[in-house]
Order: C-alpha cells, then structure tokens, then sequence
C-alpha cells in the first residue's frame, strides 16, 4: 500500500541531503537523484520540499514521469483523491486451439467475424485518456459493429505492457538506434507476433498465445489493435523494430514456402528468437519491383541458386537470419522474377546499416550477396512467379503503413492538445486561441476520416473471399496508405507549429512531434510512394469497375 505524506512533512524535507518534491501529489525523494539531474542541483533547489509540477511540466513531458516514477516515487500527499479501480475488460475463455490444415492470405483474407460483433454492437466501455479523436471512436463509448469485449482485453492488455516496459525507454532506444532483444523476445512470448502475420492463427507452429485472446477468435481487428497500440510510443524505428522486417518478411513464407522450409523456420522466428526481413528494393529498383536486378543463376547440379547482387534499404537487416529477397531468375521484366528465402549462415551476406533521416531504431540496411548458394527448396512459390507473391505481400505492408501512419497522426493530436491546453501565450491557454483549436480540427478530421475508412477495407478483408478481396480492394488499400501518409504528415507539421521550437530540439516536452516529423518521409516512400499509390489506386480501380459492368 502506497504510503501518505501531509505537506508539512514534504517542507520538512527541502535540504540536498533529504530533497522530497512533489508532482501532481505524488511524493518523490529526489536525494540521490541529484547528481543525474540534466538540469542540475540548483533547479532541484528551488523547488525542495514544494510542489514542483508547474515546474515539471513546463520541461518535462510524460514520458519522463514514467520513467523515473517507479524508481522515485515513495508515495502520495494524504489530500489526494483515491481513484476507484476500473475493472479490466474479461478475456474470453481459451478453448483448446486446434491446428488449420493450411495458411489463408497474407491480406487479405477470409477470417470468421464473430456474431456478437454484429448482431447487438453494444458500445465497450470508456478506455483511455478521452480526450476527443486522441483514440478512436470505439475507446470512447461509441457504438461499433467491428469490435468485442476480445478486442477491448487484448487493447488494454498491449496498453499496459507498452506504457510500463516500452514508452518511458522510448527515447533513448532511438538515439542507441537500437531497441534491447528482450522486448522483441517478449512479444513473441506473448503470442503478438505470431498474429502480426496477417494470416490465421499459427499455433501449428508456437506454442506462445495471446492472453486476452483465443487463437481461434484471433481476426484481422485483433491484428490492427496489437500494431496500433505499439504504434502509442511516437516512434517509427520502434514499431519497424518491432514488426517491421517481420511484418513483411513473414508472410511470403508461410503462404508460399514449402512445409519442410516452414517447419524448420517459422517456429524460431515467432518466439522472436529468430528474425526475418524482407529484401526487395535496390539502390535502382524502388517501386518499380520489376526492374530489380540481383541475380540468382541455377547451378549446373541444379539444387541451388547462386545469388549476387545488392539490396538497399532494408529495414531489420542488420539483426536477421533470413531474408525474404526478391531475384532475377529469368529474363527482364516481372515475368523474370523469383522470390528465395536466404539464410545468413548460407555464407557470402554481408549488412551493413544506413543512417537515415528517421525511423532511428529499425536497423536499415545495405545488404550485399556474393556467390550465395541457396538450396532450390528455399524458393517460394513457383520460378520467374514472384512478382505475384510481391504484389500479394504489399496489400499486407501497405495496411501496416497506414495503421501506423494514423496513430501517429493522432499521437500528433493528442500531444499537442495536452501541450496547447497548459502553455500561455498572450495572457490565455494556446488552447483558447482559435487558430490554435482551428489547427486540431483540422488534424482530427483527416485522422478520423482516414481512419474509418481503414476499418471498412479491414472489415471487407474479412468478409471477402481471397480471389474476390485481392481484385477489388488493391486499388482502395494503395488509395488510402496515400491518405494516410499525407495526413501524417499534415499532423506532424500542425503539431510542430503548435509546439514550436520544443518540436525542434530533441527530447523534452516535444520529444514525440520532433521524432515523428523526421519519421515522416519512412511512411511516405517505402510500400509504393505517395504519387505511385495515388495512380495505382486509380488505375485498378477502373480496371475492376470496367469488368465488373461499370457504365460511362
């Protein structure tokens, strides 16, 4: 039980061998923290034996309070209000999981919707900060078809863990450029990342399930929620990190790779002892897949590949065992394409890591293949065939994107609201300035709109047939990663205005619109750029119409 303090016994604590401060009636000793101060003893001074959080929070954003809170705190003021606790959401009962006979499509896919979802759409309970579109719709007790109570548990349970083991850490993870092993081995313990593959549940393969959910409910809505709540923590070098090289890189293999490839592979690399990245584009093949050129030559045995050529941008590569690479196998063009899965311990990989405008912590890297012999079972799918597998595996990447992308949006939003309603300027609140709360409608539209037309295609992914879903919602996927990019980046930009120069310097109150402003163009580029997304779009959209009876 958390001990009280009056305030006295805080005054009474205001000499540097006994320094207790307070911050929103939380007691903290800060006396041996004294030395590790950035901003000195004197500052520390100041404010020994007083409430502090005016101070606090004019420098420091909550990042920072989570950080140092559990190592800090001893305590609370006895005039603060003791909170009910809120009961958690109930997990579903785990049935005992059975194993599918085969994967479905990476996305989209055919996955079952539960009846409950849609037969009474009962609104879930309030969750989150509710500060409005800080979160979607359905945290703040609006009515959804799209979710239950699995998905609310599974939303609370990545919640706790991220804000207690990831945020606070967050930012010194990025400027190491690296997040610690333990975090990505911790999600494959939890069972995310063996539902991050956008495929049903692969318990043929890991034993690690998810806690709030049973492997057979596990639906594309359960996906969505595990990368948009990592997606909380402001940071794409985080999430790419976490999913990304694993995100696209798994797929290829678990739908097109052979049983005996997939039995020996898949299981190390959804405990996260392992990992897996997807190796496409070269320093002059980018969103024109079909111009790529790294070569892989049958031996004259005929049982492997030599492959020799470069990749240039891939995220994770500097930490992975396997690479999803994309080779030249036959002539030019897409017909001549073929996709390998190829083990570092082959011999003849090199990696080396990129500096990058952002997304920091996610291991970009250039990989270079010299004589690499890989065994002719490491193939997916079917010689000089692969730019479909390619094409397949965007609509996947692409809706990670744009999950990403929106949360960011909203993190954005929400950051500056916070700041906007405690910073002064002019003798009143950033807030009650009505350019200000003109800049935060203009931010919230675009996020919600985007956003719910990201819940239709995901619904639509699994309501359709996977012949069906592929030809209709690739021109609506590659249409709405363009929105999405492009409303990220409006927000990134509104939110740097609203923050001014806090948003330019790295860390402090403005830590998270700094990082996502430079993480911007990472979202904008890979998965097909903006320009490309918006034509595609467009394009097989009318394709489509025209054969299924569009009139002009």
């Amino acid at each position: 039980m958390s001990k009280t303090f009056s305030k006295a016994d805080v005054a009474s604590h205001n000499k540097p061998d006994s320094l207790w401060i307070v911050v929103d009636e939380d007691v903290y000793d800060l006396t041996k923290f004294q030395d590790e101060h950035p901003g000195g003893k004197k500052i520390l001074s100041r404010v020994a034996g007083k409430d502090a959080s005016k101070q606090f929070w004019k420098y420091h954003n909550e990042g920072v309070l989570k950080k140092y809170k559990p190592s800090l705190q001893i305590g609370s003021l006895d005039s603060k209000p003791k909170s009910e606790p809120q009961p958690a959401p109930k997990a579903e009962p785990k049935a005992e999981a059975k194993p599918s006979p085969t994967y479905a499509a990476p996305v989209p896919t055919k996955a079952p919707v539960q009846s409950s979802q849609h037969e009474e759409a009962e609104a879930l309970e309030q969750y989150g900060s509710q500060i409005p579109f800080a979160d979607p719709s359905w945290y703040q007790n609006y009515h959804s078809a799209y979710y239950n109570e699995s998905h609310a548990a599974l939303r609370a349970e990545v919640r706790e863990w991220v804000e207690r083991e990831i945020e606070p850490f967050v930012t010194e993870w990025d400027e190491k450029k690296e997040v610690p092993r333990e975090i990505f081995l911790e999600a494959g313990r939890r069972g995310y990342l063996a539902g991050l593959l956008g495929v049903h549940y692969p318990v043929e393969y890991t034993k690690n399930t998810v806690k709030a959910v049973p492997p057979e409910k596990w639906d594309l809505f359960h996906e969505m929620i595990v990368t948009d709540e990592l997606s909380r923590v402001g940071s794409g070098g985080f999430v790419w990190n976490m999913i990304g090289g694993f995100g696209i890189g798994g797929p290829p293999l678990v739908k097109f790779g052979k049983k005996a490839l997939k039995d020996r592979i898949l299981p190390g690399i959804l405990t996260g002892e392992k990992r897996i990245c997807l190796a496409i584009t070269e320093p002059d093949a980018g969103s024109d897949v079909a111009n790529l050129t790294c070569e892989a030559k049958l031996s004259e045995d005929g049982k492997h590949y030599i492959v020799n050529g470069e990749k240039k941008w891939i995220t994770n590569g500097i930490w992975c065992d396997y690479f999803t690479t994309a080779v030249r196998t036959g002539g030019e063009g897409m017909n001549g394409v073929s996709l390998l899965l190829i083990e570092r311990d082959m011999g003849g990989v090199s990696t080396r890591r990129m500096d990058c405008q952002g997304v920091w912590s996610s291991g970009t890297t250039y990989i270079t293949f010299e004589d690499v012999k890989v065994p002719v079972e490491n193939l997916l799918g079917k010689e000089n065939q692969g730019f479909k597998v390619i094409m397949t595996n965007f609509n996947h990447e692409r809706i990670g994107i744009i999950i990403q992308s929106l949360r960011f949006s909203r993190v954005c939003y929400e950051e500056s609201v916070k700041y906007a309603s405690k910073r002064r300027t002019f003798g009143k609140k950033l807030i009650d300035h009505p350019v200000i709360r003109m800049k935060l409608a203009h931010m919230a539209r675009q996020t919600e709109a985007s956003y719910n037309w990201l819940e239709n295609l995901v619904y639509q992914c699994q309501k359709m047939g996977e012949t069906e879903a592929m030809l209709r919602l690739g021109g609506a996927i590659a249409g709405l990663k363009a929105q999405s990019t492009l409303t990220f980046e409006f927000c990134a930009r509104e939110a740097s205005q609203i923050f001014g120069g806090l948003s330019y310097s790295r860390g402090g109150q403005g830590a998270k619109v700094e990082r996502l402003y430079r993480d911007v163009r990472a979202y904008a580029i890979p998965g097909g750029s903006e320009e490309i997304m918006l034509d595609l779009s467009m394009r097989q959209s009318l394709r489509v119409a025209k054969m299924s009876g569009m009139k002009l």
